[in-house]
């Protein structure tokens, strides 16, 4: 797959995509941990492709965060997004129900007991510390909004997979409706 978004020019039409390394391997060489011998080993992707590709992973308008938004649209109700003024950025702030939704990522956000949450092999302590933080960071910031009289719901990347997506977000509209009064 090539390059990033298309970019409008100012004629308002659109621009060609430009082209991006190829994911070719490309032999690298590192010392094995415990022998000390040389081994060769492949790169999945061109040097700078990975730089390019991770830094187009987005912070907020995922497509969980999309789909999660439309469903609740679809049923009425009205929200903001991403809103600063709470700690954490919520995807979803609810004021009349009362309600925030986090939409994370299972990887991004360590979810216990999911496939998806799998510290990569290269640069383990850097990755164990980066997620662990992320993690504890998520922790506070709920018990934060929790104690401003938020109710914090959560929903992960895995529940929103095709087979139980539409019990999950059932469920969510569910538990954010369920015996609440709106205070308008």
């Amino acid at each position: 797959m090539s390059g990033g978004p298309p970019s409008a020019s100012r004629s308002g039409s659109v621009a060609t995509r430009a082209k991006t390394p190829h994911a070719t391997p490309v032999p690298a060489t590192s010392s094995h941990a415990r022998t000390g011998a040389r081994v060769e080993r492949f790169e999945r992707f061109e040097r700078g492709t990975r730089s390019y590709t991770m830094s187009h992973i987005r912070g907020k308008d995922t497509s969980i965060e999309v789909l999660v938004r439309r469903y609740l649209f679809a049923r009425g109700m009205r929200f903001r997004k991403n809103d600063r003024r709470y700690p954490g950025h919520p995807d979803v702030v609810l004021p009349k129900w009362r309600a925030i939704v986090f939409v994370n990522g299972c990887f991004w956000h360590m979810h216990e007991g999911c496939a998806k949450c799998v510290i990569p092999k290269s640069h383990v302590d850097f990755w164990t510390a980066k997620l662990t933080r992320n993690r504890n960071r998520d922790r506070r910031q709920i018990a934060e909004l929790e104690d401003a009289g938020w109710r914090v719901f959560v929903v992960w990347e895995c529940e929103l997979d095709k087979p139980g997506r539409q019990g999950t977000l059932a469920s969510l509209h569910a538990r954010i409706v369920g015996g609440w009064v709106p205070s308008r």
